[in-house]
């Protein structure tokens, strides 16, 4: 066994096994080991499925013996959020509403990683019914930053990226409604995926708005993000050859709406920008007034929708979901029909001027988060400013989810500050391209 295992890249690992130079038995067992002696274990795993997660790494051993293994990723070990169902496994949503939930069957997207031969470590803890950006919850654990123990990791898919920067997962499946992959994955200095709507199956995952709800990766390179979605969606894999800069131009949004943001990721997001100018590319910064529109249709769009997810789970259990996330469910109770559905239109409309205005541009380039994370304590303490910093956390981040376009998150040299780019809508391909020669650009090892 070798613990340099836990923090090389699932693609680095899968090599390994295709080679033999690595057991598949023995890579499960070392991560399984690292779960039960880490002090963080029980504050990012809300269910370890060791029994099996054996299975699977005796069904790969069994297939790389006879040299017919399932794909790259056949016997790497990966973890998933906890509102993917596992069969006979509760799948609880992070909330007291779902305690005692056990699926009769995987979801959907954990069929397809099993049948890619991937092993499932288990599940992990998320931000109380993913409606949040920051981590949080009081509820059940709150995982921490890789960066700083008294800090949140970022929401909704909190454990998902604190079990790959922790060295306790080769990479994690989360969701992303609106900023719920990508959040976390900077906080932790990873590479988070957001993908179209629709391109990966959400069935049998619990819902929170269905016109946003997305899967995607969290994982230690962008060679990680493209295998995992070409397995999740059944397609072959074909590692994202880098562009060159030289030949790209991207476009800054500018927008009061987007105004401000904290000096580091401010102060990331300006050397990046130095970094790609000097590789060649142009980048123009102009205003896009579509974005701004649309973020002020999120506050009735997403709260109508999750509110609706679950009301009747709830069933006048509200008060046992946390206050900070409870108070923005109530807040789609009382939307009347006419308020979403002309909401809905309206998006359209922003849509269609959104690619219009981004046309001819390679990426939209952004800071991933606004804000660093926060301390656990004042979230808790100052029930303002977990309101507040929750949308903020959230600001760059959704306007990919309304625009329904691919959305990808790198580190950057700063701790806890991504770089993200946008790109356009079922183009998942071209931004992992453009993704791989942007990582080796800024050069953050995995």
């Amino acid at each position: 066994m070798s613990k340099s295992w836990l923090r090389m890249t699932a693609c680095a690992l899968g090599r390994g096994l295709n080679d033999g130079s690595i057991d598949p038995l023995c890579l499960t067992e070392t991560y399984l080991e690292a779960i039960e002696s880490s002090p963080h274990h029980a504050a990012i795993y809300s269910f370890v499925t060791a029994k099996r997660a054996m299975h699977e790494a005796a069904s790969a051993a069994n297939r790389q013996a006879v040299g017919k293994r399932a794909s790259l990723l056949d016997g790497v070990p990966i973890s998933w959020k906890d509102l993917f169902d596992t069969q006979g496994i509760p799948t609880e949503g992070g909330s007291e509403i779902y305690r005692g939930r056990i699926p009769e069957a995987d979801a959907a997207s954990l069929k397809h990683a099993g049948q890619a031969g991937m092993v499932c470590l288990g599940k992990t803890h998320m931000s109380e019914l993913a409606f949040s950006g920051l981590g949080l919850n009081p509820v059940t654990a709150t995982p921490r930053c890789i960066n700083d123990h008294d800090c949140v990791a970022g929401g909704s898919s909190s454990g998902a990226a604190a079990s790959v920067a922790h060295g306790l997962a080769a990479a994690a499946i989360g969701s992303d409604t609106g900023g719920s992959v990508r959040i976390p994955a900077a906080w932790n200095d990873l590479v988070g995926f957001k993908t179209s709507l629709g391109l990966i199956d959400t069935g049998g995952t619990i819902p929170l708005c269905h016109s946003f709800d997305t899967i995607g990766p969290l994982c230690r390179s962008v060679e990680d993000a493209a295998a995992i979605l070409a397995l999740l969606t059944s397609r072959p894999i074909a590692a994202p050859a880098p562009r060159r800069l030289a030949d790209m131009i991207f476009l800054i949004p500018r927008s009061d709406d987007l105004d401000p943001v904290d000096e580091p990721p401010d102060r990331a997001f300006r050397d990046a920008l130095a970094r790609i100018r000097r590789a060649g590319a142009r980048i123009r910064a102009a205003p896009v007034a579509s974005l701004g529109a649309a973020l002020q249709l999120a506050p009735i769009l997403f709260c109508t929708e999750a509110y609706a997810a679950h009301a009747s789970a709830a069933d006048g259990r509200w008060n046992c979901v946390f206050e900070g996330v409870r108070n923005r469910f109530l807040a789609g109770r009382d939307t009347a029909a006419h308020e979403y559905i002309s909401a809905l239109a309206e998006l359209k409309l922003r849509r269609q001027e959104y690619r219009l205005a981004v046309r001819g541009y390679d990426g939209i380039l952004l800071p991933t988060c606004p804000i660093m994370p926060p301390t656990l304590e004042r979230l808790l303490s100052r029930t303002d400013d977990y309101t507040t910093l929750n949308l903020y956390a959230l600001r760059n981040t959704r306007l990919a989810n309304l625009m329904n376009v691919p959305a990808l998150t790198l580190p950057t040299p700063t701790p806890s500050a991504g770089l993200m780019v946008l790109g356009h809508h079922r183009e998942e391909n071209a931004l992992l391209g453009i993704g791989a020669a942007l990582e080796e650009l800024l050069g953050v090892s995995p």
